[in-house]
C-alpha cells in the first residue's frame, strides 16, 4: 500500500486529480489548497462551480486548520458518531479559494478508511473528495461502476483491489456559529 501511496501523493503535490476509494464510495480527490488543481474537478465533473465540494481529513484534531470556529456541538457530534458523516461548518480558511461554499462554508469529513488516512498523513494536506461520476449522474456504488471515459481523465487511479468503505455517500449536516444543526442528508 506504501508504493500506492507515495505515488499517489507524488501525484497530488504536481495539482493532479486521482480516483480513489474513501470510507464510504469511489471519489475524485486533489489538493483541496490547490486552486489549479480544484478548478481541474469542476471541468473534469461538469460541475457547477457555485456548488461546494467537500475535503476530508485524517483526524478531528486538524478542523482548527480550516474551519475558522468550530461551534462546541461538533465535538459532541464527532465523538459519538458511528457512521461517515460530513459536517459543513462556516467560516472555511486554509483551502484552495474556489472550494468553500458561497457563503464561505465548507463540508469536512474526518475519514475513517485506511487508505485515505494513510495518504493524507503522509501528504499532511487535506484532500478534496467528491463522488466519482459526472455531474447530474448517479453516484456509483462500486468501482466497477464508473464510466471508463471518467477513469480515462484521472492523473492517477488507486487499483480496485482497494476497496471503498461503504455502498453509499455519507451522511450531511450543516452546523451554525451557535451551534444550530440541519440535517441536509441522512
Amino acid at each position: 500500500m506504501q508504493e500506492i501511496i507515495n505515488e499517489a501523493k507524488a501525484i497530488l503535490k504536481e495539482g493532479g486529480i486521482i480516483l480513489y476509494p474513501t470510507d464510504t464510495i469511489w471519489g475524485i480527490g486533489c489538493d483541496a489548497t490547490n486552486p489549479e488543481a480544484v478548478e481541474k474537478i469542476y471541468q473534469i465533473k461538469k460541475r457547477d462551480p457555485e456548488k461546494a465540494m467537500l475535503v476530508i481529513i485524517d483526524d478531528d484534531r486538524k478542523l482548527m486548520r480550516y474551519v475558522k470556529e468550530v461551534p462546541e456541538v461538533a465535538w459532541d457530534i464527532l465523538e459519538s458518531n458511528t457512521e461517515p458523516l460530513t459536517i459543513i461548518y462556516p467560516q472555511a480558511m486554509g483551502l484552495a479559494k474556489n472550494l468553500p461554499a458561497q457563503n464561505g462554508s465548507i463540508g469536512i469529513r474526518v475519514c475513517e478508511h485506511e487508505f485515505c488516512k494513510k495518504l493524507i498523513q503522509s501528504y499532511n494536506k487535506p484532500l478534496v473528495s467528491t463522488s466519482a461520476n459526472f455531474s447530474g449522474q448517479p453516484s456509483p456504488q462500486k468501482r466497477e461502476d464508473i464510466p471508463q471515459e471518467l477513469v480515462d481523465l484521472m492523473d492517477f487511479v488507486v487499483p480496485s483491489d482497494i476497496k471503498a468503505g461503504g455502498q453509499k455517500a455519507s451522511g450531511i449536516i450543516m452546523l451554525g456559529v451557535n451551534g444550530e444543526v440541519k440535517v441536509i442528508r441522512k
